[in-house]
Formats: structure tokens, C-alpha cells, sequence
């Protein structure tokens, strides 16, 4: 008999489906719940989602796509295990149901618990927990993992383009972003700086008319990962700057040891990792430093990349 898992998530970015592809080259039977996937049934369904929401405070398209996770799991059986990245996006009680199709329940945190709670999840739901975020996983005994390099490492770079790239979300990094910006403009640094959210027409209005964030380009729709790459590859340095209450590593580090980049980060966490000792990842907290920093020119080594690919991320989760 097979192998079975199943991976549930919303999958915003569209990282997740990478693991269950990986799985299915290892011969692994194994498909992805997206809760993201979930579609009401017709126009009428949509309206009155919405009217309850207005009149009655309440949201039927929550318990709906969770519904859409039980139903899913029917269909495909029994698994041998289920990973679900970031718990929190599910009641309690359905994670109970969906813990009754499989040998062994496992979650894996996007993000910091001050960031996204999980604390009434913690005890006799999870067979085991996976964290990123080393403070965390000191205070509630997780399980430690990394993110992971998703894609094949180019055979060789693209033409470059700019000095510092940055693509993110809308929020509290676009006040040091900007003043990042202010200081490469000094050094005649070229520089493409990306934030993007719901917010993007807003703060468009802010900067045409109080001029704010003028650095930043703001758009809604979010790039494509072969985008994101692109322009990572064209660039020779990629900014990375972390969430308040974070302090594991984002998947732009990976990304940037997959395509063989310099990072600028000031996210202090990172002094604790190994590819730190590779001096092609600066931790900067003092912008008036920005012209003292070098890179070593040698890329990351194969152990590194190897240490931190997907296929060593599926090892350690499924242990496999």
C-alpha cells in the first residue's frame, strides 16, 4: 500500500503546492486541500454570505470552506498523514474531524504565535508542531524547521537590471524601506522597491499628495513566484526586512540562496543560521552603515543548498 499525505492551506503565495509536487516525484501519493479553492455555489449563495455578514455579524463562508475540507478528505481517504500550514485559519473542532482521517496530524506555522495565536491549538490536537520562528519555538517546544529553495537554481544569472530589490506586504516596513531608499539614492545605488497589498491605492494617494513613501512603487496584485524570481535574478542585492513579532527567516532567503544572491536583512535572527557565516548575508540595523557593507563574491556552498531544499524540508516533516 502507498504512502498517503495531504497538505490543507490557503496558500496565498502559492508555496505549498511545492511540497506536494515534490512528495508525488517521490512516488508518495499525495494531494493539496486549498481552502482558497473553495467557490460558492452560485450568485445567490454570494449575496446572502454577504448579508449575513452586514446584518447578522456572522460569515458562513468560514464554516463553508472548512466543510470543504472534511469533504475533500471523504473523497480521497484515509491518510497516513495530513500537514496543515498555518492551524490557525481552522476551528478547533474541525481540526478534530480532520485529525479522525489520518495516522499522524501535523502543523507547520507561517508565522510568529504573537502574529497569528495558536495557543487554544496546542494541546491534544497536533501529533507534532513545526515553527520557523526560533523565540517560539524556545517557549512552546516546537519542532524547528526552516522554509526551503521551491525552484531548480538557475544555471546562470540574469542580466542585471539593479542594485536592491524588495518586493513585500503593505505595512509598519514601509517607513524604513523608504529611508533605505533615501540612502542608496546617496550612493547612486539603483534600487526597484515593491509593496503590495490592498492598501496600494491608498498609499498611492498619500504619496502624490503628502508625499509620502515616494520610494515605493504600491500595487494590489501580487507578482507571479516566476516574476518575483525574475527580478530577484536581475537584481544584484535583495532587501529583506522582518515583521514586527517575527524572527525566523522569510522565504526570500531561501529564494535568494537558491538564485545565488547577496541579502540585506535586518532581521537579527539571522547571525544565529549557518548561511550567515557565508558573507553574502549582511545584517544591517544602522542604515548610516550601508556604504561599509561587502559581499563575498564566492556563492553559497552546495552543502548549504542541499541543507536547505525541498527535498530536505520533506525529510525532516514527514520523516521520510
Amino acid at each position: 500500500m502507498s504512502h498517503k499525505i495531504a497538505v490543507i492551506s490557503f496558500d496565498h503565495w502559492n508555496y505549498d503546492a511545492h511540497i506536494v509536487i515534490a512528495l508525488q516525484k517521490k512516488g508518495i501519493e499525495s494531494f493539496h486541500i486549498k481552502i482558497g479553492d473553495f467557490k460558492y455555489k452560485n450568485i445567490w449563495e454570494r449575496i446572502l454570505n454577504s448579508l449575513s455578514k452586514i446584518f447578522l455579524g456572522k460569515n458562513p463562508k468560514l464554516k463553508k470552506r472548512q466543510d470543504y475540507i472534511l469533504k475533500q478528505l471523504e473523497k480521497s481517504g484515509f491518510q497516513n498523514q495530513i500537514l496543515v500550514i498555518n492551524p490557525e485559519l481552522i476551528d478547533l473542532e474541525y481540526h478534530l474531524e480532520i485529525k479522525k482521517h489520518t495516522d499522524k496530524y501535523i502543523a507547520y506555522l507561517y508565522d510568529s504565535v504573537s502574529r497569528c495565536p495558536v495557543k487554544h491549538l496546542l494541546e491534544g490536537v497536533f501529533d507534532e508542531i513545526f515553527s520557523f520562528d526560533k523565540a517560539d519555538i524556545l517557549t512552546y517546544g516546537f519542532s524547528e524547521t526552516t522554509n526551503y529553495i521551491y525552484f531548480d537554481t538557475p544555471e546562470k544569472a540574469a542580466i542585471q537590471k539593479q542594485n536592491f530589490v524588495y518586493i513585500g506586504s503593505i505595512d509598519n516596513r514601509l517607513k524604513f524601506l523608504n529611508n533605505f531608499a533615501e540612502h542608496l539614492k546617496k550612493q547612486q545605488q539603483s534600487f526597484i522597491f515593491y509593496a503590495i497589498g490592498k492598501k496600494a491605492f491608498i498609499n498611492k494617494l498619500k504619496q502624490l499628495f503628502l508625499g509620502k513613501n515616494k520610494n515605493i512603487i504600491f500595487q494590489k496584485k501580487r507578482f507571479t513566484q516566476n516574476e518575483t524570481l525574475k527580478m530577484y535574478d536581475e537584481s544584484e542585492i535583495i532587501v529583506d526586512l522582518v515583521r514586527d513579532n517575527q524572527s525566523g527567516l522569510s522565504f526570500r532567503i531561501f529564494e535568494a540562496l537558491g538564485l545565488q544572491k547577496n541579502v540585506i536583512t535586518n532581521n537579527k535572527s539571522i547571525i544565529f543560521y549557518d548561511i550567515y557565516d557565508s558573507g553574502k548575508i549582511i545584517y544591517l540595523d544602522d542604515l548610516h552603515k550601508l556604504n561599509e557593507v561587502t559581499f563575498n563574491k564566492e556563492n553559497f556552498s552546495n552543502a548549504i543548498i542541499k541543507k536547505y531544499s525541498l527535498n530536505n524540508f520533506i525529510k525532516n516533516i514527514f520523516q521520510l
